[in-house]
């Protein structure tokens, strides 16, 4: 925390300079700008098409408040972050924003009252085309206003020196980002400006550095900023899972797929983007993620485990989790999804496993009349040791890997 302290004073003293030479003319006139007309229909409704390939909504949708009104509320390691009022409204919203200023907002991360926190995925959306975000801009100034009136961000010192994100991005802004699969074709081309400039993947599924910087030598890795974390959607890590292009396709399209179903933080993607695009955009965002030459799905290994730990282990989920899962792990249709290969299960860290069985999973609805029942959470009703046993049990047997969660393991995620 001190090295950060000490790192950001001096981004402060660096572009304070800067700050106060062109704070004087830092004016704005919303007349000028980009003739983008609003009224167009069919600008407005590829805007409102790109807006849910974007996922707005996710930030700026509350569920309690109007539609794009902001107040969602998004923790960080720095502090918490609000959604914004991204509505026509003139006081609150963008009202007063012609298209330039929303261009620049996604480009550069400047609004006309000043930097943007990279809480904002500028540094992908820097990639979208200028003919893309004029047609956000053409749907957005559609709406309704909403008076909704924006929430600063929650930050502790030094964090909150909003004017030092001019250094940052000095720093950790580029103008692309890496690839993590290859690809020449039409397909995995749309993808790469899918994924990456209007999906902005790679902000929850590539590791961070100390000052919120994506970590550029390791693109789509995975991500730990939630509680659940983003996985690993490298071609080699989701084919060590036992995903091919073709079911990552249809999980994008409906929320499941063999390997399981979407929970966490991609729930909400789903429900508010993945679900609303063509089938050849999903197809290409698949193509994409999994290169050209995909890596052949990796069948699933049997391990060999203490005899004792997997009878404790068999216990506990015959007990407890048999009744939704199965008696064998096959799922229950329309309750709960199979064990047998599931991603999670299949991960390398058992984090997201652990986390599942301490917190549960709300019940969730799917494209159609597809849903799947609320899982209850065991963290007061199970011990670490047998959350622990129930972990390797399931590993161990369904997920072809070892059986190494500790009760120690367990305890360190016990909110």
């Amino acid at each position: 925390m001190m090295s950060a302290l000490l790192f950001l004073i001096r981004i402060a003293l660096l572009t304070l300079t800067a700050v106060l030479s062109t704070a004087c003319s830092n004016t704005h006139d919303a007349a000028n700008g980009a003739n983008v007309d609003t009224h167009d229909a069919a600008l407005i409704a590829r805007g409102r098409y790109l807006a849910k390939a974007a996922d707005c909504a996710a930030c700026h949708t509350s569920p309690d408040s109007a539609p794009f009104a902001g107040g969602v509320k998004i923790d960080s390691p720095f502090g918490t972050f609000y959604g914004t009022n991204i509505t026509p409204d003139a006081q609150h919203g963008i009202g007063k924003w012609n298209a330039d200023d929303f261009y620049a907002a996604l480009h550069e991360g400047v609004s006309p009252d000043g930097q943007l926190y990279p809480a904002m995925p500028y540094t992908s959306y820097r990639q979208m085309s200028r003919a893309d975000s004029d047609a956000i801009y053409a749907y957005l100034m559609s709406l309704k206003p909403a008076a909704v009136t924006n929430r600063e961000p929650d930050l502790s010192f030094p964090f909150n020196l909003r004017f030092a994100v001019r250094f940052w991005k000095m720093l950790f802004l580029e103008s692309g980002l890496p690839d993590a699969s290859r690809g020449e074709s039409a397909d995995w081309n749309r993808g790469r400006y899918l994924a990456n400039a209007l999906g902005h993947c790679a902000e929850c599924h590539t590791p961070r550095g100390r000052f919120g910087q994506l970590d550029g030598m390791k693109p789509l890795a995975g991500g730990t900023l939630g509680r659940v974390h983003a996985p690993d959607l490298t071609p080699e890590g989701l084919a060590d899972r036992g995903w091919s292009a073709r079911d990552l396709q249809a999980f994008f399209a409906t929320g499941i797929a063999p390997q399981g179903s979407a929970f966490g933080e991609m729930h909400p993607v789903v429900h508010l983007s993945s679900q609303y695009m063509t089938h050849e955009d999903l197809r290409a965002i698949s193509t994409y993620i999994m290169g050209d030459k995909p890596v052949a799905p990796a069948p699933l290994q049997t391990q060999s485990a203490d005899g004792e730990q997997m009878a404790a282990g068999r216990r506990v989920y015959l007990s407890v989790c048999a009744g939704c899962h199965g008696v064998e792990g096959e799922g229950k249709p329309h309750v709960a999804v199979s064990m047998r290969g599931n991603s999670t299960v299949r991960q390398n860290d058992a984090h997201n496993l652990i986390v599942s069985m301490l917190d549960g999973i709300e019940e969730q609805g799917f494209p159609g009349l597809e849903r799947m029942q609320a899982m209850p959470g065991f963290a007061n009703t199970l011990s670490d040791e047998e959350l622990a046993h129930v972990a390797n049990y399931l590993r161990g047997a369904w997920g072809g890997r070892p059986a190494e969660v500790s009760a120690n393991v367990v305890r360190a995620l016990r909110r």
